[in-house]
């Protein structure tokens, strides 16, 4: 049973997961740096370890630390929640050989869905639509490089197979810088994620960015709760998200859910994961799987009923999915803006003491944040302070909802993003659906 969990994150994600714990009876373990004694979760769990000074290489990410709190507090498991440690296969690894449950996929699942060629391979056999590319890492043969990119089609892009976030990919137009664009991402993937391999896939030229959240438990049962649209991005980082993704109808839905699914049982998958893909013409292409729970998974909860994390928790407990796919109804419409500590016109941080907070309320309105008047926001750590998720019958109502809500949250003393969330809400582009990944960034350069 799972009797006492360490939470091996720290803010919103954290609070959320302690208080997924909580109901359940499960007893918490709160660790964090030395930079986050006064963080809420670590205020409410049953017990505290301060793991490390602020830098994150020295607290958060520090495995034998993590590892080691779990051991002085007798602790039987640990969630990792989101980033830091969550999709690292060795830490996975390091916490089953030390006698723990990692509460997420197995460590060979982790390695296979975090290399990117391996993963399209994967997927390509599990009968998941993909982009088209190289089907495999790039030689040195350039000759045989520009002979798959005509085959391709230009323009192309040269990723790495480690990589992610945004970092790692080199777009190509034409043939005469496909061999400075391999040779630049290469070095520039070595470098970043310790790994020179690069593969080429198809450039789509105005994709949206749609997931599928996946669930899959130990006794072969898997199932999909839908997409979520992800589209509206800055640097490929997400800024607003929401499910379902306009204009996907069920029978689509069901289609590629259904494939996603299928490929979580034939690869032996563990927990909540979700397959990212690239729409665009009325087809979905794979790029990657995230195997852990993501930042957007509120939307989906709020449009299911579903609570992920207590899935995720019951999965690593050894119990069965709580439902079937045919008791999955997706229902209503559900946003949810970012809320980052940062200037809404230059995105620098704003770190720095919270004055004054009020959280919106009302129907439909759900606040996920670690944050309260007199906390401070340290500058080490990643400017998410909290998610604002607002759900409505449709897709009209949940977007005037969220409008009334940001105009209700008053976070004063640092600076945040709540000004930009406001300005792209009213956006017609945004109002009518189906942007692309590129539309975000081509406003904010008007």
């Amino acid at each position: 049973m799972l009797t006492k969990v360490v939470i091996a994150n720290r803010g919103e994600i954290a609070l959320r997961i302690l208080r997924a714990c909580r109901e359940l009876g499960i007893r918490t373990v709160a660790i964090h740096s030395t930079a986050d004694r006064d963080l809420k979760h670590v205020r409410l769990a049953d017990e505290s370890v301060c793991i490390g000074p602020p830098a994150s290489i020295t607290s958060y990410l520090n495995i034998p630390a993590v590892i080691s709190a779990a051991e002085v507090t007798d602790s039987v498991a640990i969630h990792p929640g989101y980033g830091f440690l969550s999709e690292n296969a060795d830490f996975a690894e390091q916490v089953e050989k030390s006698g723990f449950v990692f509460i997420g996929p197995r460590p060979e699942t982790i390695r296979l869905m975090g290399d990117k060629v391996s993963a399209i391979k994967t997927m390509k056999l599990a009968g998941v639509p993909c982009v088209p590319g190289s089907d495999g890492p790039l030689g040195e043969d350039m000759e045989e490089n520009a002979r798959l990119a005509r085959g391709i089609g230009y323009p192309v892009i040269i990723k790495a197979s480690g990589g992610g976030g945004g970092r790692g990919m080199r777009v190509v137009h034409s043939e005469a810088t496909l061999a400075s664009a391999i040779s630049l991402t290469k070095t520039e993937a070595a470098s970043a994620f310790g790994n020179d391999m690069v593969y080429m896939e198809k450039y789509l030229e105005n994709p949206r960015h749609i997931e599928i959240q996946v669930l899959a438990d130990t006794h072969g049962n898997a199932i999909h709760l839908g997409e979520r649209d992800c589209s509206m991005q800055r640097r490929h980082q997400k800024v607003i998200e929401e499910a379902p993704a306009p204009g996907i109808s069920e029978e689509i839905r069901n289609k590629i859910g259904g494939r996603c699914a299928k490929a979580c049982q034939e690869i032996g998958y563990r927990g909540a994961g979700t397959f990212e893909f690239l729409y665009e013409g009325g087809e979905f292409y794979f790029i990657e799987m995230n195997t852990r729970l993501q930042v957007e998974h509120p939307v989906t909860e709020l449009i299911t009923g579903v609570d992920i994390v207590r899935e995720q928790l019951m999965i690593a407990d050894g119990e069965a999915l709580s439902l079937t796919q045919a008791q999955v109804k997706i229902q209503g419409h559900a946003l949810e803006c970012r809320i980052n500590a940062e200037d809404p016109q230059n995105f620098m941080p704003s770190p720095g003491l919270i004055s004054r907070y009020h959280a919106p309320g009302g129907p439909g309105v759900r606040v996920d944040t670690h944050i309260y008047a007199g906390y401070k926001v340290p500058p080490y750590y990643d400017s998410m302070i909290g998610k604002l998720i607002t759900h409505a019958n449709n897709r009209e109502s949940a977007i005037n909802r969220m409008c009334i809500a940001l105009d209700e949250m008053v976070i004063d003393g640092i600076k945040t993003n709540i000004p930009l969330h406001q300005r792209l809400l009213k956006d017609s582009g945004f109002r009518a659906g189906g942007t692309s990944i590129h539309y975000l960034e081509k406003k904010l350069a008007m």
